[in-house]
């Protein structure tokens, strides 16, 4: 298992990630598995999702603020509820087949991770897993 070191800028953003996951694929030397990518973090998740065309992300965010506001009247204290829920929503991992020593995304997809009480410094565990088979 490898952790990757994340700086977020912004209160809420998404990151793509893709290219730090390919490289521990690459240096885990693994021909046929997959991928598990973790967020630890109660504020923060992860997605696959478009990764051509930035304005998907900035409509995904924009969108999710419209279903759950930050000021939304929420009971929670520290006054970032709408980010856990948010993290909720979006969900704390993704899974990727790994086809010869490959990541089997689609044509259009990333792996982002999806900051929603930043900035922060964050972590994100990845761990390839070679297939018995």
């Amino acid at each position: 298992m490898r952790v990757l070191q994340i700086s977020t800028q912004s209160r809420q953003e998404f990151i793509d990630i893709t290219a730090l996951v390919r490289q521990i694929v690459l240096q885990a030397k693994i021909d046929n598995g997959v991928c598990l990518v973790f967020c630890p973090h109660t504020t923060a998740g992860l997605t696959i999702n478009e990764n051509a065309d930035p304005l998907v992300r900035q409509d995904i965010i924009k969108h999710l603020e419209k279903l759950v506001p930050d000021n939304g009247g929420f009971s929670h204290s520290e006054g970032n509820s709408a980010a856990h829920i948010k993290a909720s929503l979006l969900g704390s991992s993704v899974s990727v087949i790994i086809e010869e020593a490959k990541l089997r995304l689609g044509t259009w997809q990333g792996i982002y991770f999806c900051e929603f009480d930043g900035p922060r410094a964050r972590e994100v565990y990845v761990n390839p897993i070679k297939s018995k088979a």
